[in-house]
């Protein structure tokens, strides 16, 4: 292994010469083996990250900090990074000290290292253009890295309202599918009224439908930047029109609408957007585990528990018991769920730890929301392809319970009155009875009255498709 030697405040250090990073990045190898998680490992980071120093590159240049030929090389070597090469540089822990000091100082060693090869010089030339003094030129870890974050995490919310969208498919589709299959409503884990099986993954659909939304309004908080704000959002070391420059830049790599925040020194502390984003990320963790856990209630038995719909049987579910065959994949997104609503919380824990004109928790914060995003994407994705596109209803199973259940005794109190329902269904339920059978009897409504009033388009109030 070939070497080359790297100096900075704390003495020399010898770096394998097939490394584009530098001594500062591994530094924070040699400190930070805490999660096993890689910056490399979220590419949406990595593409912020080098957006930003292609855009503070062509500001710099804009206002006379940086030559025209080391700026199209700190340009051009972003754009590889952006287009997806040398991820693997990207090589610190997400979780570490110093504010994500590392995480930024790994991009501009990377950066540098390949700049200085596009203008024909060695790695670790730093005389010739450096990672601090041009990469980093009029920027702070403390405004780079979390405009960064705020780019990293829109660009994976964009994954994720794509697999939101496949998934509320999955379920209209399905919707459609089971419109006209009747079974019971339950309230409470109890029969409730009819209803048809595709309202109920309209339902789920519509619950989709509405996260959505709320990621995209979510983006929007995280288009206001603090770049240009520096160490602690007075701007000092940059040029007064390096600001504007460097984010009307950033917004066309990013084709993201964004602006400058309000008070840099209030948007360089404050990490109010990113717990408001992790909440949305809860809401729709825990909407994800809610429709899981009624897949598998619809789902149980086959032949001992409501058994209304099968999901598809995705593997052997039991060592013992032959023949069993278990919801593994809802039950691994209410997992996935949990562990959403976790980091959730040390997200809320890590953005209260800050102190006066800095959040030194960032890391914490950036690692947990994009983890967060990561299980969602493949959760969706998982339940949908693996578990809701194969559903099958079992409409002759739902029919019998709607037959057997009092609930529908609740259609008929506009025409008997609440007290004489209230007598029947007791009734019933002591005499192992049905209600239409009790009703008959005692002469309450007349046969043709009574189907009619039964009918499973009277019972549901819609026609047709529950859209």
């Amino acid at each position: 292994m070939t070497t080359r030697i790297e100096q900075d405040l704390l003495g020399e250090m010898a770096l394998d010469n097939n490394a584009w990073y530098g001594i500062q990045t591994q530094r924070a190898l040699d400190n930070f083996a805490i999660s096993g998680t890689r910056i490399g490992e979220f590419p949406e980071l990595v593409t912020a990250l080098a957006m930003v120093k292609a855009a503070a590159a062509d500001a710099n240049l804009r206002v006379g900090y940086l030559t025209k030929d080391k700026a199209e090389a700190i340009k051009a070597a972003s754009q590889e990074i952006i287009e997806g090469k040398y991820h693997e540089q990207f090589v610190v822990d997400v979780i570490q000290g110093g504010a994500g000091t590392s995480t930024n100082m790994n991009a501009n060693e990377v950066i540098a290292n390949l700049a200085l090869a596009k203008l024909g010089h060695e790695k670790g030339a730093y005389h010739l253009l450096h990672p601090n003094d041009d990469v980093n030129r009029c920027q702070s870890t403390n405004d780079a890295y979390p405009t960064a974050a705020r780019i990293a995490i829109q660009l994976a919310g964009d994954k994720l309202i794509t697999a939101i969208t496949g998934l509320k498919q999955e379920f209209e589709a399905k919707a459609d599918a089971f419109f006209d299959v009747i079974k019971m409503g339950r309230t409470q884990l109890q029969d409730a009224v009819p209803m048809s099986l595709g309202q109920e993954f309209m339902a789920f659909a519509i619950n989709l439908d509405d996260e959505i939304a709320r990621i995209r309004q979510a983006n929007t908080l995280l288009c206001h930047v603090n770049l240009g704000g520096t160490a602690i959002g007075t701007g000092i070391n940059s040029h007064s029109d390096y600001a504007q420059a460097a984010i009307d830049s950033l917004a066309r790599l990013a084709d993201k609408p964004l602006v400058q925040a309000r008070n840099l020194i209030a948007a360089t502390s404050d990490m109010g957007d990113f717990v408001y984003y992790s909440g949305v990320l809860k809401r729709l963790a825990v909407k994800l585990g809610k429709i899981s856990n009624d897949l598998r209630l619809l789902s149980s038995g086959p032949r001992t528990g409501l058994g209304e719909i099968t999901l598809p049987a995705m593997q052997p579910g039991s060592s013992i018991m032959p023949g069993k065959i278990n919801p593994v994949i809802p039950e691994a997104v209410n997992q996935s769920a949990y562990q959403v609503i976790a980091n959730d919380l040390a997200v809320t824990l890590a953005a209260e730890a800050g102190q006066l004109q800095l959040n030194a928790m960032e890391p914490l914060i950036i690692y947990n929301i994009l983890n967060s995003m990561k299980i969602l994407v493949s959760s969706c994705d998982m339940l949908a392809s693996r578990c809701v596109r194969g559903i099958t209803a079992n409409r002759s199973r739902c029919r019998q319970l709607v037959t057997d259940s009092i609930g529908t005794i609740t259609a008929l109190v506009p025409e008997i009155g609440y007290g004489n329902a209230s007598a029947i269904a007791k009734q019933a339920m002591a005499e192992n009875k049905s209600v239409v059978e009790l009703v008959l009897h005692c002469g309450l409504l007349s046969q043709e009255r009574l189907e009619a009033l039964l009918d499973p388009a009277s019972m549901l109030q819609v026609a047709g498709s529950p859209r």
